[in-house]
């Protein structure tokens, strides 16, 4: 008898995974939003994200680093800048400080395994618009043209693959001061000279290349969804591309997604919510108040002290085995 359920229960199995792999889904989110999500992200429970970028070079105030200097001028950074670098310096001229002298993709993929990661998120791209791999439309403004001269995207993923770990890729849509980005801006988002030139063909590129279990999105804030062409992308990663069966994405796709629309919730920074959710949501917070990267002028009082990370994670574990599947980050 107990062989025959087994039996039984292996046959709906396949058949539950063959009706999944034969579904197809349409650039809608009414479609997309019914995919179910792969079985190791709800199994994970714990990752690991990283911030690193050219913004790691001056390493003050956050990775908001350029942002905050050149278009809200703040004073504390015009200070910095003024007190530290030569007049005329610019953000770009940081990039060939970026120089990864002390990268080892494998003692770091060892590092995180033996701390209980099982997937780990890269930042290819933030808001600057430098990507850590060479990408082909951002030319000289990337880590294999310039900086460390390396693909940083690739050989920390070949060390991640080695082991126990998924790979995740942290991609923010927007470029803040890439002109086609302005110039669609200008528009009201009429135009998409930005997404067809730069967004879109960097998010299909890290795909094919890298074949990542998770894309993390972000930089999606100004301008909706439809702007993105985030469905179309999204069915087709469903769909068609090297890794529909088992990638994994977040909720940041446009103006009103979070909390609605993708795979996984962010929802916001840092987010708990005041009750259970019944959608999968993921807790992504960081130890420094005031930062997701390094920055060298951060002071003991700002970050997030040994107990209190002990109990978060006590917390969410908690939360996990007895009430609902939740993921924690802690990074």
């Amino acid at each position: 008898m107990a062989a025959s359920r087994s039996l039984a229960g292996l046959v709906l199995a396949l058949i539950a995974l063959h009706s999944a792999a034969s579904t197809r889904y349409a650039p809608n989110w009414d479609s997309l939003d019914n995919r179910p999500l792969p079985c190791w992200y709800d199994e994970a429970k714990f990752g690991i994200f990283l911030h690193w970028g050219v913004f790691s070079v001056p390493s003050f105030g956050s990775e908001w680093f350029w942002w905050s200097w050149r278009q809200e001028k703040s004073p504390a950074y015009v200070q910095f800048m003024n007190k530290n670098y030569a007049p005329g310096f610019t953000y770009a001229d940081f990039a060939p400080q970026f120089t990864a002298e002390f990268f080892d993709p494998d003692a770091w993929a060892e590092l995180f395994e033996s701390a209980g990661a099982r997937y780990v998120v890269l930042t290819t791209k933030h808001h600057e618009g430098f990507t850590n791999w060479g990408s082909p439309v951002a030319w000289n403004w990337n880590s294999v043209d310039t900086g460390p001269h390396r693909d940083l995207v690739g050989d920390l993923g070949k060390a991640i693959k080695k082991r126990n770990l998924h790979y995740g890729l942290y991609h923010s849509l927007l470029d803040w001061f890439h002109p086609l980005y302005l110039a669609d801006k200008e528009s009201g988002f009429k135009t998409q000279y930005f997404v067809l030139a730069k967004a879109m063909p960097e998010l299909y590129d890290l795909v094919m290349r890298y074949q990542p279990d998770l894309i993390w999105s972000d930089g999606d804030w100004e301008s909706p969804d439809t702007y993105w062409n985030s469905t179309g992308f999204l069915a087709w990663l469903y769909n068609d591309s090297p890794v529909k069966d088992k990638v994994v994405v977040n909720d940041r796709w446009g103006i009103n997604c979070s909390c609605h629309h993708g795979g996984f919730y962010n929802c916001a920074d840092k987010y708990t919510p005041s009750t259970l959710p019944d959608h999968k949501w993921e807790k992504c917070t960081s130890i420094d108040s005031h930062s997701w990267g390094y920055r060298r002028n951060m002071q003991v009082n700002e970050l997030m002290d040994e107990a209190t990370i002990i109990l978060v994670s006590k917390i969410f574990t908690c939360i996990i085995a007895f009430l609902f599947d939740l993921t924690t980050w802690l990074f």
